[in-house]
């Protein structure tokens, strides 16, 4: 296992020009990936804390999904500082904007035994806490040599993912086992995660702490205000998380909708910021009236494509639309998450490539919540007829409601892991 380390160390500081590399284009396409990057190799001013709390989310996704938890551990540890380190700038973005100065944000390192330790000595964690799939080798190994105990929330490991370890899959499993607690989100991803290497009396099937999500409760105002603004009565539909390859698919279903829905408007939401400008830039070469949230800031009577070029506000334009598409589906990204519309009573349309949410994806289809569509001709045909047929849309979105509501309680399953890992030995806790 020493020689495999070593060897996966050397091989990360001879990879890092090419991460840098990789990392400097796409700050050309979005800019604030040339900011903070001293982070990245744990540079930063010691922000003077001890015996922190230090959560690690990859992205805005992983940040929404470990919110809920975030917000119990700090009613839960009162007196605790709170570390949130994130990969992304929009996740950090995220982060700043509902934390402020509540917590201390920086970039993860990467997974360079110097760097790791750089980052270790200024924020002294008392717990790790690593949501979903980050089972980065030196990093569990440097918190266990040094007696963090690491807790792996929100855990799940697609097939594809679980194949792809490949030559470094004896070093993960290593990893993994070290982890203090493992909590898959459900029996599938807790088989995988057993077979790469997690320990079975500190494994357990907890659920998704997406499902423990709260809904701001003035979402229905803002959502009745933005609809009376761009016209009450019009069918609108959104396709949330779009990527490269989606859009056109996208766009060729909204040219269906209209000729069916004359005044029907698309709110189109992509995935990722760098992509913003070309997607509207797409929009209007298609002929759409387009205008977007960072430009125009709302949608007028005669727009037919309204695109959301804006971080954090998904919520709101889901409450806002009477039908959503779920992106990353049409494309073999693995899909996103289909809990956000579910949890406001809106109908969920989803693509074949859903990979990554294969268990959440199913339930909702299987509960009558969910719309599987093969391409864009069928996206088209499945919305038309959904926005064709309010009863049948109130039957799907009361359907996803009820089943996002069954599903609640992972956040405090996870405290209570928490708490037998602060305060003496973890035992298996099962759903």
């Amino acid at each position: 296992m020493r020689l495999r380390r070593f060897i996966y160390t050397a091989t990360m500081y001879l990879l890092t020009p090419v991460i840098l590399y990789r990392l400097a284009i796409r700050g050309l396409r979005y800019p604030e990936y040339f900011q903070r990057w001293q982070e990245r190799f744990g540079f930063f001013a010691d922000p003077n804390i001890h015996d922190s709390i230090w959560v690690h989310a990859v992205s805005m996704g992983e940040v929404n999904a470990a919110m809920p938890l975030i917000d119990a551990l700090m009613r839960r540890y009162p007196e605790a500082p709170f570390v949130i380190t994130t990969v992304t700038p929009t996740g950090s973005e995220r982060v700043r904007r509902v934390y402020g100065d509540r917590v201390f944000n920086v970039y993860l390192p990467y997974d360079l035994p110097a760097s790791i330790r750089r980052f270790l000595d200024r924020v002294r964690p008392r717990l790790a806490v690593v949501m979903e799939t980050e089972i980065w080798p030196n990093l569990f190994f440097v918190c266990r040599a040094r007696q963090i105990p690491l807790i792996v929330a929100n855990a799940r490991l697609s097939e594809k993912s679980f194949r792809g370890y490949g030559p470094v899959r004896p070093l993960a499993e290593s990893a993994l086992a070290s982890a203090r607690y493992v909590a898959a989100q459900s029996a599938t991803d807790a088989g995988r995660l057993r077979d790469l290497g997690a320990e079975p009396e500190r494994l357990g099937i907890f659920g998704n702490l997406k499902y423990d999500m709260s809904v701001p409760p003035e979402l229905g105002d803002q959502a009745r205000a933005m609809r009376t603004q761009w016209g009450a009565r019009r069918p609108v539909w959104i396709a949330a998380s779009t990527h490269e390859g989606e859009e056109e698919a996208v766009l060729e279903a909204h040219a269906a909708i209209l000729h069916r829905f004359p005044d029907a408007l698309l709110l189109l939401v992509p995935r990722h910021p760098e992509r913003f400008k070309p997607v509207v830039q797409e929009c209007r070469e298609a002929g759409l009236a387009t205008r977007t949230r960072s430009e125009d800031r709302m949608a007028s009577s005669d727009t037919q494509c309204f695109v959301v070029d804006t971080l954090g506000e998904l919520l709101r334009f889901y409450a806002a639309a009477d039908v959503a598409f779920v992106g990353g589906s049409l494309v073999p990204i693995g899909g996103h998450n289909v809990l956000e519309p579910a949890a406001l009573a809106v109908p969920v349309v989803v693509g074949p490539q859903t990979f990554n949410f294969v268990e959440i994806t199913a339930s909702m289809i299987e509960a009558g919540a969910a719309l599987r569509v093969a391409d864009a001709r069928e996206l088209g045909a499945t919305v038309i007829d959904l926005l064709a047929n309010a009863p049948l849309r109130k039957r799907l979105g009361a359907a996803g409601q009820a089943a996002f509501e069954r599903e609640q309680g992972g956040v405090l399953r996870t405290l209570e892991v928490v708490g037998k890992v602060l305060d003496g030995p973890v035992t298996a806790i099962a759903r």
